[in-house]
């Protein structure tokens, strides 16, 4: 064989194993039904060292791969994982919250929910209770038990033994391991007694190393560092420089030790110190003023609102707008369900209103009706004021006037001496019901049961306040007396309010 035929035998690639052969390809994953306590096929870890070795032999093996299950997320289970599991091989009981993880580690939300589905589909985790979130309340952390992969023992000869016949599979304990898999276990318990840290940050000092020996080589002047060369490289035996002369900064740039960039950066951070909303953070921003505002949506998912309303939301819709809406929409007085009534009253409103003009007049008729409402109630307390609080008006039927005019008089003749019964020594009650003819009377009946039908109890209160109640049961009947008297009593009250059908 010659040379070229040698080396191009070294250098072509091996031909990769086909997939379907399960022997030739050792695959490590748990699917998300086997990822519960009760459906796992692993064993409890006694501690955390000891599922720290699991955890490296899975890391080193890789036998796990994320991107064989899945098109996003981590490529592979390394350093970052480790870090993860270190922080949840400390917890007893192992209920980590996605908060607690990133206060930790310093990962992004979602990087840290990545990593725990990886160590679950793993194997290394499993679920025994699953958290939730509840309206309204906290949200409560998942519970995970630390397990050992079946393929862990296997491959280090680990014998398992299930010490109690009716205790769960997961509970069997290790009674020996074989002496191939020694070795490879003492190497894992190093590993699990160190610490996984958050890598430095390196800095960039290779490229311009690497561009100062390319320099050298091409015979041009390359800045090693931030520092002036004072003597120029110079290549061969030249005397003067292949780059040109080199001019120094004067001593009065040099004096204060800060330097000007001559292109600032420019800041992005706005004048008010908040940042523009972008079109999911409006949606909620609008469902959050929505729930403060309105009183039949206190209490409703402020997610939920924001999905009703996105469409009002993208066409800036302020919360001012929507109450112009709805006053123009009209509004329910019994809400059982707040986000489904205002999905039905925000329905094609972006159509209607779809220009500021025309929302800004809805705004102003809804402005001008509250201002109208507030008016009507502070004449309604006016009104109630006066009429408890006020001088005592006269009663417009002309009957009662003639009642109170009599009762006057009585009461003037007896201040001024006269007699205020007849001959006969009749009550004044009596002679007035002498005086008044079975027409008249059925008559006088009638105006006060019509006044008191509409509200009104002046009439028959007037009679039981100038000539008792006895009398005045004998002139109106006594169940129209006792139900005048019962809301004359009861219009006293604060707790009740009554109206016109």
């Amino acid at each position: 064989m010659s040379a070229v035929a040698a080396s191009a035998a070294v250098m072509a690639p091996a031909p990769r194993p086909a997939v379907d052969d399960a022997d030739a390809v050792a695959v490590l994953f748990v699917p998300e039904a086997s990822q519960w306590l009760s459906t796992s096929s692993g064993r409890i870890a006694g501690d955390g060292y000891s599922w720290m070795q699991a955890v490296h032999w899975v890391a080193g093996s890789g036998l796990y791969k994320p991107r064989r299950h899945r098109s996003h997320g981590p490529r592979s289970f390394g350093p970052t994982t480790v870090r993860v599991a270190q922080e949840l091989a400390e917890l007893s009981p192992c209920r980590p919250g996605i908060e607690y993880l990133v206060r930790r580690t310093g990962l992004a939300k979602r990087s840290v929910e990545y990593h725990l589905g990886m160590l679950r589909e793993a194997g290394l985790l499993a679920w025994i209770v699953k958290g939730t979130r509840v309206s309204g309340g906290p949200a409560q952390a998942s519970e995970f038990a630390r397990m050992i992969p079946r393929k862990f023992d296997a491959a280090l000869g680990i014998r398992t033994v299930q010490r109690d016949e009716d205790a769960p599979a997961y509970t069997r304990a290790v009674s020996g391991i074989a002496e191939a898999g020694r070795e490879l276990m003492a190497k894992l318990a190093k590993k699990a007694s160190r610490k996984v840290r958050k890598p430095r940050s390196k800095t960039s000092s290779k490229a311009p190393a690497k561009a100062s020996v390319r320099g050298a080589e091409q015979g041009v002047v390359t800045a090693v560092s931030d520092e002036v060369r004072c003597t120029p490289m110079q290549v061969g035996t030249s005397t003067s420089s292949t780059a040109g002369d080199t001019s120094l900064p004067p001593e009065s740039k040099l004096a204060s030790g800060v330097s000007k960039s001559p292109t600032p950066k420019k800041s992005k951070a706005k004048a008010g110190g908040r940042r523009k909303l972008n079109v999911v953070g409006r949606r909620f921003h609008l469902a959050r003023e929505l729930t403060q505002e309105l009183d039949w949506l206190r209490g409703c998912s402020v997610p939920r609102i924001a999905w009703v309303a996105r469409n009002v939301a993208d066409a800036g819709w302020t919360v001012t707008d929507i109450r112009g809406w709805l006053h123009l929409r009209g509004e329910a007085a019994h809400v059982r369900r707040g986000s489904g009534l205002l999905a039905v009253l925000l329905a094609g409103a972006e159509t209607i209103l779809d220009t500021p003009a025309k929302r800004a007049d809805a705004v102003e008729q809804w402005r001008g009706a509250q201002e109208a409402a507030r008016r009507y109630r502070i004449q309604q307390v006016r009104a109630r004021t006066e009429r408890y609080d006020g001088d005592w008006n006269a009663p417009t039927s002309r009957a009662v006037q003639r009642e109170v005019e009599a009762a006057f008089a009585k009461v003037r003749e007896t201040a001024n001496g006269g007699r205020h019964q007849d001959q006969d020594d009749v009550p004044y009650d009596q002679a007035l019901e002498a005086e008044l003819s079975e027409q008249e009377q059925a008559q006088l009946r009638a105006d006060a049961w019509s006044q008191f039908m509409a509200g009104e109890t002046d009439l028959v209160m007037t009679a039981v306040d100038a000539m008792g109640r006895p009398a005045a049961e004998r002139i109106y009947g006594a169940e129209l007396v006792q139900r005048a008297r019962q809301i004359a009593s009861g219009s006293r009250s604060s707790l009740m309010t009554y109206g016109r059908r």
